[in-house]
């Protein structure tokens, strides 16, 4: 396996941990009050957009030529630092 794909499992699997992680808010969500529901779908919804956005650099640097890859991986980090910064985030507000 060349370093290309190698990278693309390891941003698929964080992709995933990602979406399990929205998968816990919305069940604690639904639990909460009505306020602090309204709250945590913002949060949510903002996650849900940045996993998109994760995906989506992740299917253009799966159909980039092997020259290509390494500048875009630039943008998937760049995609990876925001969907982690907005997690980390979302987890603390909630935490309270």
């Amino acid at each position: 396996m060349n370093d290309k794909e190698l990278y693309q499992q390891k941003m698929q699997a964080r992709l995933d941990e990602w979406k399990a992680e929205v998968d816990k808010l919305k069940a604690k969500a639904s639990g909460a009050s009505a306020d602090v529901q309204l709250d945590m779908n913002k949060q949510i919804s903002v996650l849900e957009r940045s996993i998109e956005e994760g995906r989506a650099k992740l299917s253009e640097l799966a159909g980039a030529s092997e020259d290509a890859w390494g500048s875009i991986k630039d943008g998937v980090e760049s995609a990876w630092d925001s969907l982690k910064s907005a997690a980390t985030d979302a987890a603390a507000k909630f935490k309270k």
